[in-house]
């Protein structure tokens, strides 16, 4: 490969590697940056000629797998293999959807006239139906839900477009591909699924590698518990409303039956907001806990709501079976009516059939939300802890799984004869035992890959010595004076990571009024418009919260100091920190040393790892709290991050970069 340079730990890694694929088991490897663990991955996985899933916890991982790496080892191994790149069902156009969007059924001007011309002409030509062929199209594209693959809305192999369906062809592929790439939102989807007919995307495989894997314990969180919202109702209702009933009886039974599902559910949610945001400040984005008695608030329309979910499934059941007989009749006299000599043509479309496929998979739709819904309702499940979220104008009753170890060993670790796992950051305070506790993981093999970067020549940490602490009110202000200075002195060109918008927005504010460097800000553009922007412009800052912690790569003296606000704790007001919290405390632990302090420990050493990816990389970590200084704890945190020199004062930066 040109330009490859030998690594002593990405062969010690590859080795583990090889030998987890001979003798089946569990590998944990954490693989510090620079160290090529990819590589260390893939070539024994290829090697093997075994069919590998590899799963990670980003689309930019997934993507330079496919694109980059897999082509240069197909020509570096000279062996032949092939390799399929899988994104969720979201990411795909579905043909059944495009072809009964009608004009009257799309939502706005602008999509009617804009959007659905351009996906309808891509349509005819597009080999994969990804999205993201589309670049013109906004990430934020409501309208593309309207013509999207989903779980919920798929007709699997009764859909008359499954054998031209997008996704039967990119799982067509991933069947017959030796190397299976997908990421762990896919991976934990799928799993969850399994058990329904229409769910399941990924094939079969029994060897996989996790990488990224610190995300799998808050993915899988997401993926294995249950939730009822009003989009997920009035996207029933409005796929209902365009289901193609001639019939006016029948037309007229399901526009009542939509009717008063509508107003049971805009009266249920109205309780259920009222039932947890009764007191305090009201903000546009919260999870709020839900108990039995919370829940029992908006028990009466609860029951009404439940109750128009069975009108509505026993008027879809209705109409199939209206829609069957119809098919069978219409079959019974074209048998009559053809000729000895004639061929019956099987293949045609029959809109009846289609009309009754459909409606029975939404009449399955609005029973199983009528099932999570009373499951959700009842809020009893003591493994499950329940919560109301509130973004923008939705509103979700949601549960999930308190403690995930079980589900993630079960219905993965369980099923696999062979599992990598691997990160930059795996360990705390030199052990597994976290991940092992979070995962389900009992026997296991072990690796620990230091760093191939050179910390103490690369880096410097700065610690202010004068900082209040992050709860004190004047905390903003301090952080905003230190960030202004650190900027100065850097001539811009960093990462400014903060663990709540708050702070970010008030520090922003000054940081606009004393400085003349290009500030990007998370919210105001895509992410990945956001780090385009960022790389090609010299001396930029970015202010950005948790989704910019980890997988990001900016590589070279554009990225040349990362500022850390606070200690990136959980909130222990977030429903599902408090309940984990609140079973290790039942159970006699230590959950602050147990869960908070190591659940931390990983965020800060990803959030740090953004500033050193190149050998030639050069910069300054700066973390504002002052408890890694003055808590007992702060020095779990300090073991635990790169071994740069520590200094404490500005004119050490300076001269840093300029010396």
């Amino acid at each position: 490969m040109p330009g490859f340079e030998a690594r002593a730990g990405q062969v010690e890694m590859a080795s583990e590697v090889a030998k987890v694929f001979e003798e089946g088991g569990v590998l944990l490897a954490e693989a510090g940056t620079g160290t090529g663990k990819t590589l260390a991955y893939l070539v024994p996985a290829i090697l093997s000629r075994e069919r590998v899933l590899i799963s990670t916890g980003t689309k930019n991982l997934q993507e330079q797998i496919y694109f980059k790496d897999i082509p240069a080892l197909r020509e570096a191994l000279g062996i032949p293999f092939t390799a399929t790149y899988m994104k969720g069902r979201a990411n795909y156009l579905c043909l059944h959807k495009l072809g009964h969007l009608t004009d009257g059924a799309v939502t706005g001007p602008a999509a009617h006239d804009v959007f659905l011309p351009i996906i309808r002409e891509w349509s005819s030509r597009t080999k994969t139906g990804d999205r993201a062929e589309l670049q013109d199209l906004p990430e934020d594209l409501a309208f593309w839900n309207e013509v999207s693959a989903t779980a919920d809305t798929c007709l699997g192999t009764e859909c008359p477009e499954f054998d031209d369906c997008f996704v039967t062809r990119m799982r067509q592929r991933a069947a017959a591909s030796d190397v299976v790439i997908v990421n762990h939102h896919l991976l934990c989807a799928d799993a969850s699924v399994r058990q329904s007919a229409f769910g399941e995307v990924i094939p079969a495989f029994t060897r996989a590698i996790l990488d990224e894997a610190h995300q799998l314990e808050d993915i899988a969180t997401q993926y294995f518990g249950f939730s009822v919202s009003t989009y997920r109702i009035e996207e029933l209702a409005r796929d209902v409303e365009r289901l193609g009933v001639e019939d006016r009886t029948a037309k007229d039974e399901i526009a009542k039956a939509l009717e008063r599902l509508r107003d049971h559910a805009r009266a249920f949610f109205t309780e259920l907001a009222f039932a947890h945001r009764g007191e305090g400040r009201v903000r546009n984005e919260e999870r709020l806990r839900a108990t039995v008695e919370s829940l029992g608030q908006a028990g009466d329309t609860a029951a009404l709501l439940t109750g128009a979910l069975d009108v509505v499934e026993a008027t879809l059941a209705l109409q199939r079976t209206k829609s069957d007989r119809s098919v069978r009749l219409q079959a019974d006299r074209d048998t009559v009516r053809l000729k000895p000599d004639t061929t019956y043509e099987k293949n045609k479309p029959d809109p009846d059939a289609d009309d009754a496929t459909d409606a029975a998979t939404l009449a399955r739709r609005a029973g199983q939300l009528r099932d999570e819904l009373r499951f959700l309702l009842r809020g009893g499940d003591e493994q499950y802890v329940y919560f109301v979220e509130f973004r923008g104008r939705g509103v979700f009753l949601r549960a999930s799984p308190i403690d995930v170890s079980a589900i993630v060993r079960e219905h993965l670790l369980d099923r696999l004869q062979t599992t990598v796992l691997t990160s930059a950051t795996l360990t705390v305070d030199g052990t597994f035992d976290y991940l092992r506790t979070r995962l389900g993981i009992t026997a296991a093999n072990e690796i620990r890959l230091p760093s191939e970067f050179d910390f103490r020549r690369q880096a410097i940490l700065y610690l202010p010595l004068r900082m209040p602490d992050p709860r004190a009110e004047n905390f903003a202000v301090a952080a905003s004076r230190e960030v202004v200075e650190l900027l100065k002195r850097t001539q811009g060109r960093a990462f400014v990571l903060f663990t709540s918008y708050a702070t970010m927005r008030a520090v922003q504010a000054m940081a606009e009024l004393a400085l003349d460097y290009p500030i990007f800000a998370q919210g105001s553009a895509p992410r990945s418009q956001l780090l385009n922007q960022f790389r090609g412009t010299p001396h930029a800052v970015l202010f950005a919260t948790s989704s910019f912690w980890q997988g990001v790569d900016v590589v070279g003296e554009a990225l040349s100091c990362v500022i850390v606000d606070k200690l990136p704790f959980a909130s222990p007001g977030d429903p599902i920190t408090a309940a984990r919290i609140d079973a290790i405390r039942a159970r006699g632990g230590d959950p602050f040393g147990e869960y908070q302090v190591p659940l931390a420990i990983l965020a800060l050493q990803q959030g740090l790892g953004r500033l050193i990816r190149h050998r030639r990389d050069r910069g300054v970590l700066a973390v504002l709290d002052p408890r890694l200084r003055t808590k007992g704890y702060g020095r779990r945190f300090l073991a635990s991050l790169p071994p740069a020199p520590i200094v404490h004062d500005l004119d050490s930066i300076e001269a840093f970069f300029f010396a």
